[in-house]
C-alpha cells in the first residue's frame, strides 16, 4: 500500500464519520416548524440531535481504536436494516453511510495492525 493510499484509508472513515453524525443531525432540524416557538421545540430538538451526538462522541473516542467505530457504525447500520423491514428508502438513506462508514473503519483498522505488526527475524 502506497502511503498516499494508506493516509486515504486513515483519514476517510474519520472524516466520512464525521459527515454522517452530521447528515443524521440534520433530521433533527424537523422539529423547527411554524407552530412551536424556538424555546419550545427545544426539547424536541436535544432528544432528536441525541443520536448523531453519540456518533460523533464514537468516533472521537476510537480515533486511533478504530476497531470499536468500525464495530458500532456496522452493528448500528445492521439493526436499523432489521428495525425498517419494507422500507428500502429508509434502509439506503440511514444504513448504507453507517455500513459504509464502519466498513472503512475496520479496513483502517486492519491496515493499521498490519503496519504495526512486527516482521519475523531471519
Amino acid at each position: 500500500m502506497t502511503e498516499a493510499s494508506g493516509r486515504l484509508l486513515r483519514w476517510a472513515p474519520r472524516v466520512l464519520g464525521a459527515l454522517t453524525c452530521l447528515f443524521l443531525g440534520l433530521f433533527a432540524l424537523d422539529v423547527f416548524n411554524e407552530q412551536k416557538t424556538f424555546l419550545a421545540a427545544l426539547p424536541a430538538f436535544a432528544i432528536h440531535v441525541a443520536p448523531a451526538v453519540c456518533l460523533w462522541a464514537i468516533v472521537v473516542a476510537s480515533w486511533n481504536r478504530e476497531w470499536i467505530a468500525g464495530t458500532v457504525f456496522t452493528v448500528l447500520g445492521l439493526a436499523y436494516i432489521g428495525l425498517t423491514r419494507g422500507h428500502l428508502d429508509w434502509v439506503l438513506l440511514i444504513s448504507g453511510p453507517l455500513l459504509a462508514v464502519g466498513a472503512l473503519f475496520l479496513l483502517s483498522w486492519r491496515q493499521h495492525t498490519r503496519s504495526h505488526t512486527p516482521s519475523p527475524r531471519p
